[in-house]
């Protein structure tokens, strides 16, 4: 028995060190080397290569991409909708600069349009039913892009038909607050409403009136919110200027909720199940229609009764009056009526998005995402087509690298171009339908870039705080248009900035707390951290509520480059910028997103807060300590983890440590997703940056709920605030427990 122990215990032995010695000689006679994945694995992003990429944006390839997506009218679903998507998957799989694979993805999706045949009018009608004045029908063409049959008549998607006849009267924006008051003097039942763009959602204006018995509402866009007051087309407006001419209309979705009406939470494909549609909420419903300030001049003008508070007037050389209701009794159109014939009507058509991919070398199942929409109102030269066509030079230079082999990125990138966007985001809304749990799970950043240059002053920026650091190390990299010896970073902190605790005076960046573009679903549904980056003008110039031209058939290629950017160089500054970003995020060992940023959000929201809600909070016997000291927890949180990364050598770390704490980065939005705190918000998720009506730089749940019981001092509407400051305290403090190290 102890020989055969020996026996065994000298075979072990002899075959372990047969083990250590072939080990030992098989390396050392190999390469010498690291597997060759290792090094991918510890690759961090190459500043060099970056230089490359910023020297190969070409302002003049962006020029012509812009003039080969403004050809033609291409609004959803159209003929010229159809040679973008064409053109989008000719670019992408390009074999000498396209991306590793394109492809369109279809849904079949409820749009709104008028009826060809019969075209909406607006008219003054006597009592004996004679036309007294006939608003116009299209708008006045300058060039042949304003001749093009394609160009859509001006109207208000998902308007319901309809023909409302009755008094005009003038409600300013349409406001809940503009009609109370207007009621106060004026009997609004059977009344027709004419109301200018801003204030409230376009949808709103109707949705408001229709309590009071409006029957039907007029919008404009007033000269003082859009031309600085200029009105002449004879030396002032376009086409002499970038001022909206007398007759340009805004185009709109005037619907409320954003993705396609008829499936909610949904992917629109054809066997989708789909609700009735007389079950969609958030449509007007009343009948409303725009139409351009030369014949709001006219009606509003000519207008009787008590005149209008000072805060109501535009830019009219007249008395803004309320409407008798009517007109003056010495106007033209004493006794006569304004009659609505709209005939808009609904359709289920196919909506494509184009989509296209680089796969990553080391994290394939990393995501980081950049989009923007391809439809357009019109021509839509800066509406998207500024940003499409800077999309299109991103992905021609970075495809060529990929192509000519000289990079790839270690996440995945995804570059999405959205389909009928202007209906209501609903390209980038199904996508995150579809695709709902992929999305959730891998994605990294998503990255908007829809009007790119609005202007060519200055960049503008939105995003979740913890972008900032990445935006303003991008910036600091490109030199501002015109300025040689300026960074775009220097040249925005000029025009617009803040104090920071943390960082001294740096630009101002904004928050994505609505719904204005296609981020609203990466932000509010998914909880996906997200930006919208842009050049604009200089608000010291301009009271322009936005670009002029903006969804009118004035929005062209001539439009763009004689008068928003002439060179192209804003545009290109813009490339640069959110293509420096996009490669930061997709290549960068550790994420570049910022918790203390973060952390100093939360507490710029709370200090509000406190100061507006807490004297009175404390009246009702409910504690903001809470929320004071979940913010404190996330500052600890975050400094901690911020600790961690800059003490680790993360290149000589076990990947997986860099993992777990890129994963923390990436899924610290998602902790602030509650599905039931905005049950009157379509998929409004998101507590920290949902919409809010309260107008409050702070949490919009609160701020709302604030609003709504301060209005009404009812009990169980204070309830609901307390509720909102629960559900923030424990989303934030659960937040917090995903910086901390795992347990």
């Amino acid at each position: 028995m102890i020989i055969k122990v020996l026996i065994g215990v000298l075979c072990g032995a002899a075959v372990l060190t047969v083990g250590i010695l072939i080990g030992h000689y098989g390396i050392s006679k190999s390469s010498g080397s690291a597997p060759s994945w290792v090094k991918d694995v510890v690759k961090d992003v190459d500043e060099t290569l970056i230089e490359r990429f910023l020297s190969e944006v070409n302002n003049i390839e962006i020029q012509e991409n812009l003039r080969e997506l403004t050809k033609v009218p291409h609004m959803a679903t159209t003929a010229g909708d159809e040679q973008t998507v064409q053109l989008m998957l000719k670019r992408w799989q390009d074999p000498d600069s396209g991306l590793d694979q394109a492809w369109r993805e279809e849904y079949m999706v409820y749009l709104s349009f008028p009826d060809p045949n019969n075209p909406n009018k607006v008219t003054v009608v006597s009592p004996s039913n004679a036309v007294l004045h006939t608003v116009r029908e299209k708008e006045k063409p300058y060039t042949d892009d304003q001749k093009d049959p394609e160009v859509v008549q001006p109207y208000a998607a998902y308007s319901p038909a309809g023909h409302p006849k009755g008094k005009l009267v003038y409600a300013n924006q349409g406001k809940p607050t503009d009609y109370e008051e207007l009621n106060k003097t004026v009997d609004l039942r059977g009344t027709i409403a004419i109301t200018r763009y801003g204030g409230a959602g376009r949808a709103a204006k109707a949705i408001n009136a229709a309590p009071y018995g409006v029957i039907g509402v007029l919008v404009y866009t007033d000269p003082l919110d859009i031309n600085d007051g200029l009105m002449s087309d004879t030396n002032e407006t376009y086409p002499h200027s970038w001022y909206m001419p007398p007759s340009g209309v805004e185009r709109g979705s005037f619907n409320t909720h954003y993705g396609d009406l008829l499936t909610p939470y949904l992917a629109a494909k054809e066997e989708t199940y789909r609700i009735p549609p007389e079950n969609i909420t958030g449509n007007p419903p009343i009948p409303i229609q725009p139409i351009g300030f030369e014949d709001a001049y006219t009606l509003i003008c000519a207008l009787g009764g008590v005149e209008a508070p000072a805060a109501w007037r535009g830019g009219f050389n007249c008395s803004y009056n309320y409407g008798g209701p009517g007109f003056k009794t010495t106007s033209a159109f004493n006794n006569s009526d304004v009659k609505l014939d709209i005939y808009n009507y609904e359709e289920i058509k196919n909506s494509s998005n184009v989509m296209g991919i680089i796969r990553g070398s080391v994290e394939p199942d990393r995501y980081v995402i950049y989009g923007n929409h391809r439809d357009s109102w019109v021509h839509g030269a800066i509406d998207p087509s500024s940003g499409t066509s800077v999309m299109l030079e991103l992905t021609r230079v970075l495809g060529r690298m990929v192509k000519q082999g000289k990079w790839r990125p270690r996440r995945s990138i995804i570059f999405g171009s959205w389909g009928a966007e202007e209906f209501g985001l609903i390209g980038s809304a199904e996508y995150t339908e579809q695709y709902y749990s992929k999305l959730s799970e891998r994605t990294v950043a998503y990255i908007n870039v829809d009007i790119a240059v609005f202007a060519n002053a200055t960049l503008r920026a939105s995003g979740m705080p913890s972008v900032q650091n990445v935006i303003f190390k991008a910036a600091k990299q490109v030199k501002a248009p015109g300025l040689d010896s300026t960074s775009v970073y220097d040249n925005w902190k000029r025009y617009s900035n803040r104090t920071s605790p943390d960082h001294g005076l740096i630009p101002k960046m904004g928050y994505l707390t609505g719904a204005g573009s296609d981020y609203a679903a990466f932000v509010h549904y998914l909880g996906i951290t997200s930006m919208d980056i842009a050049y604009t003008y200089d608000r010291t110039k301009t009271s322009a509520r936005i670009y002029p031209a903006y969804h009118t058939a004035y929005d062209t290629f001539d439009y763009s480059s004689k008068f928003i950017d002439p060179g192209f160089v804003s545009h290109q500054a813009i490339a640069r910028t959110a293509g420096n970003v996009l490669i930061r995020l997709a290549d960068s060992l550790v994420l570049p997103l910022n918790c203390s940023d973060y952390a100093e959000g939360l507490e710029s929201y709370l200090n509000t807060a406190v100061t507006l809600y807490e004297d009175q909070l404390k009246a009702k016997d409910i504690s903001m300590e809470p929320l004071k000291r979940a913010v404190t927890s996330f500052r600890s949180a975050a400094t901690h983890l911020d600790q961690v990364i800059r003490s680790s050598d993360l290149a000589n770390e076990t990947p997986l440590k860099v993992r777990r704490i890129n994963d923390q980065l990436m899924l610290l939005d998602r902790a602030f997703l509650d599905p039931l705190a905005f049950p009157d918000k379509y998929a409004f998720r998101h507590v920290i940056w949902a919409s809010s009506s309260a107008g409050k730089s702070t949490f919009p749940g609160l701020a709302d709920a604030y609003a709504n019981a301060d209005l009404s001092g009812q009990p169980r509407d204070w309830e609901k605030v307390h509720y909102h400051l629960s559900v923030l305290s424990q989303a934030i403090e659960g937040a917090a427990h995903t910086l901390v190290d795992v347990i």
